[in-house]
């Protein structure tokens, strides 16, 4: 069969490279210059590096059996890191149990109402007892008020600003359960990976697989999807139009509310109305590091960031030319006209909660700083969000639907989306593989 990919993220890749395993013939559309979303590099002058920050955690076991069918499982490698939490002008250790319990902002009952919601959270399996409660509802009956005033409400801000209150409880428990999965039990410290050479590594090989038996077009924007009397789906592109017998679309749900015809898409939801985050972020290359933690949460509302992601806490500086890499994300509401704020702005306004978290740092020792965004970075999990997503299955039995809105029930990340194409395959996409032998 002839099958076409739209979207080349990581799931339209990992959904390309089983096509391509399978037999099948495979042309993937990705609209921007480079391949991987979310997870494609960045030339940072002296280094390559993803363009926004990215790490493997232990329980990543779909992530790791992809990187390893890709034949990169010696490239590998894992590094103890560091969490602190920024509050009052000041920084807190959080990486360890020891910590928290020398964490001077939560009393004793605070600690222990904070350490059972933790426990709890990250042993519930059911999402959908939570998606009716929002998520500030949900943390003050099982942390506390005091808890929530404290410690989430600061954290929430500073991700979601005052859209946090539409979020419903799977947002917060969603990040608990994935963040408790990085900590290696047996040793009680966090355990993140990467593979060396970053992204960039895995989609070079991700590329190559795919050439076997297919090819991907760069640069190229579908424009509309129709479908033909012979039962195929006809792709029509701003250069040509090609007809294929499978069409696999993972792009946005606003994306595909505009170029498939609404008759095609079905199943027990429509597509609704979706809100996504995007992200600005201020990435600063240095001659020494800024921050001693791979994730700094701030809780401070007057910093136009929201969160310090020190790179080379867990990524060795010698894979970035002896530079630190340092990343200042804001997520901000798509629809955000600061997500269209020049460089320039951007910048200006980082400069001055820059200094005022980190007065000693000498500015001379920044070699570079680079502005990148991404418009569509995650759902907006609002109360009851599940009946707001396409289904993977549409009215056309040659059109499939796969894209992150699906992810009602977890985190945005890379192992979540390979975990998704794998479950695609056993299920709607089934047939896919059968045909093939």
């Amino acid at each position: 069969m002839n099958i076409a990919v739209i979207g080349g993220g990581i799931m339209g890749l990992a959904l390309a490279v089983r096509v391509v395993k399978s037999g099948h013939s495979v042309t993937v559309y990705e609209a921007s210059d480079q391949l991987g979303g979310l997870s494609t590099h960045h030339n940072f002058g002296a280094f390559v590096w993803d363009r926004f920050y990215h790490v493997i955690l232990p329980s990543d076991l779909n992530l790791i059996e992809f990187v390893d069918a890709l034949g990169l499982k010696n490239q590998l490698c894992w590094q103890t890191t560091r969490t602190g939490y920024y509050a009052n002008r000041r920084f807190y250790p959080l990486s360890n149990n020891y910590d928290f319990l020398r964490f001077p902002l939560l009393s004793p009952v605070s600690k222990l109402r904070m350490a059972f919601t933790v426990l709890y959270g990250s042993r519930l399996n059911d999402w959908r007892k939570l998606e009716q409660i929002s998520c500030e509802a949900w943390l003050r009956r099982v942390s506390g008020d005091r808890v929530f005033e404290q410690f989430w409400r600061p954290l929430l801000l500073a991700k979601l600003g005052e859209h946090y209150k539409r979020v419903s409880a799977v947002f917060i428990w969603a990040y608990i359960k994935r963040l408790a999965s990085a900590r290696d039990p047996s040793i009680g410290k966090e355990q993140l990976g990467h593979v060396r050479g970053g992204y960039h590594t895995v989609l070079n090989a991700v590329a190559s697989k795919i050439s076997a038996e297919g090819n991907v077009r760069l640069g190229v924007s579908v424009k509309e999807i129709t479908p033909m009397v012979d039962g195929r789906l006809s792709v029509m592109t701003d250069t040509d139009t090609v007809d294929f017998d499978r069409v696999l679309f993972t792009g946005p749900t606003p994306v595909l509310k505009r170029v498939v015809k609404p008759e095609l898409l079905s199943g027990e939801t429509e597509a609704g109305n979706v809100e996504y985050l995007g992200v600005v972020c201020v990435t600063v290359v240095s001659k020494r590091e800024i921050s001693p933690f791979y994730v700094l949460n701030i809780a401070d509302e007057a910093a136009p960031f929201t969160g310090v992601i020190g790179m080379s806490n867990a990524v060795p500086v010698e894979e970035t030319a002896g530079y630190y890499l340092t990343y200042f994300p804001t997520y901000l509401l798509s629809s955000d006209p600061r997500m269209n704020s020049s460089d320039e702005d951007v910048i200006g306004a980082f400069w001055p909660a820059f200094g005022r978290m980190f007065p000693n740092f000498d500015r001379n020792d920044v070699v570079e700083v680079f502005v990148n965004r991404a418009p569509v970075v995650q759902p907006l999990q609002v109360i009851g969000y599940s009946s707001l997503v396409p289904t993977v299955e549409t009215r056309h039995p040659s059109l499939f639907v796969m894209n992150t809105s699906q992810f009602v029930g977890g985190t945005l990340n890379n192992n979540d989306v390979v975990g998704a194409v794998n479950r695609f395959f056993e299920g709607p996409g089934a047939s896919l593989v059968g045909e093939s032998q």
